[in-house]
């Protein structure tokens, strides 16, 4: 994720970055162009033969139609970030407050190693669904969690050694430890329901960010939206060209900017956990979710 400053406006107009759409249409605004061009002189050079009628009454009708559909498209894929960035804020909070009941319920010198093991398997939780939401082989994502960073995984915290759910290896092998600490009478059962609420909150924001993963903008209302900027935008320069002549190249062209932008900000963020410029900063909060479980359980 890019971090600027949104009152710099006028900077932020000169700003190119590597997702811009403007990169990504380059081709495309270039041959469309050519297009407008043949479409423009054809008809200013051959009006008599054509019998080209303007179309500008309908283009105008349904650009109205083509900014509704954009700003429903546009909401929806804001959403589904906003939805992601509102889950990986509660982990953030469960993880800190899994780690102070567990830091508070098992403070004496004897529990050092069960705590240990605690800060390890909880800062790995984070990581471990960030490399799942992005499609990350398991045993990659092993090999990532087992570092010389003494915050990392160790041989033996995982009771299962190839899980293909990596965070919900963990879970498991959370809940396995605070279970044991209730048969041998460390914990109460009260404190055992009051830790597996806290776990439990961990799968339901995994479960979430599936949810937003595994289900995409259903796949013909994504279709009927690039066939309509297509057709309307493909046909755009017999409407302006009766009353701007050559300057419909310029203008078609950035109307197809416009509209094109628009579909392919939303195709990007409306899976927010991948590495695009505008995807969420997952990384950083898994670090920040790492720093302070550490802290919290040192």
């Amino acid at each position: 994720m890019i971090l600027y400053n949104p009152r710099d406006w006028f900077s932020l107009i000169f700003e190119f970055h590597r997702s811009d759409t403007f990169r990504k249409m380059i081709w495309v605004l270039l041959i469309f162009s050519v297009y407008s061009w043949l479409m423009t002189w054809t008809e200013l050079h051959y009006r008599e033969y054509f019998n080209f009628h303007s179309t500008i009454a309908v283009h105008s009708l349904l650009g109205f139609i083509m900014g509704l559909l954009l700003v429903f498209r546009t909401n929806t894929a804001y959403d589904r970030w906003w939805e992601g960035r509102k889950q990986w804020g509660a982990l953030v909070n469960s993880t800190r407050h899994f780690a102070y009941q567990l830091a508070a319920l098992l403070p004496g010198p004897e529990h050092a190693e069960d705590r240990a093991a605690l800060t390890r398997l909880i800062a790995a939780y984070p990581s471990a669904l960030r490399h799942h939401l992005r499609r990350t082989d398991s045993g990659e994502t092993l090999r990532h969690l087992h570092t010389d960073d003494p915050s990392g995984l160790q041989a033996g915290d995982l009771s299962v050694s190839d899980p293909q759910h990596v965070p919900n290896a963990i879970a498991a092998e959370l809940y396995r430890r605070i279970a044991k600490w209730n048969r041998d009478g460390v914990i109460t059962g009260e404190m055992l329901i009051n830790l597996n609420a806290e776990l439990a909150r961990f799968t339901d924001i995994t479960g979430a960010c599936e949810r937003i993963l595994k289900t995409p903008i259903p796949f013909g209302y994504s279709l009927f939206i690039k066939k309509f900027i297509f057709a309307y935008t493909i046909t755009l320069p017999l409407g302006l060209v009766d009353q701007f002549n050559y300057w419909t190249v310029p203008l078609t062209v950035f109307i197809l900017y416009v509209f094109g932008s628009l579909e392919l900000l939303a195709e990007e963020i409306e899976e927010p956990f991948g590495l695009d410029a505008n995807d969420l900063p997952t990384d950083p909060l898994s670090d920040t979710m790492r720093s302070n479980v550490t802290e919290l359980l040192a």
